[in-house]
């Protein structure tokens, strides 16, 4: 299994457990309360987006990445495009993170 593939599984074994945000209202408020352990954009996010989130998660000190496409996050939630999602639980994020390095 490739590092997208692993990375996939473990978003949507977060979206199971009830441990991830979806959607930017939801990853920024996740943010703000300061729930989220990692943030996750989609490559195809507008820059807006990207800049938006990438300030806030260095304000509130939460790692960031991009993988993917905006379906290729959704479809690994379950759901239909998702441009950004958080994850609220540490060991979650951290095996994630792990697939990054």
């Amino acid at each position: 299994m490739d590092k997208t593939a692993k990375i996939l599984s473990l978003i949507g074994l977060a979206t199971k457990a009830g441990k991830a945000k979806s959607g930017e209202f939801s990853t920024e408020k996740s943010i703000k309360e300061g729930k989220s352990t990692l943030v996750i954009l989609a490559e195809d996010c507008s820059l807006k987006t990207k800049k938006k989130f990438t300030d806030s998660c260095k304000f509130y000190e939460v790692p960031i990445y991009f993988i993917g496409t905006k379906e290729t996050l959704g479809h690994a939630m379950g759901k239909e495009l998702r441009g950004s999602l958080s994850i609220e639980d540490y060991n979650l994020s951290k095996l994630i993170i792990e697939q990054f390095s």
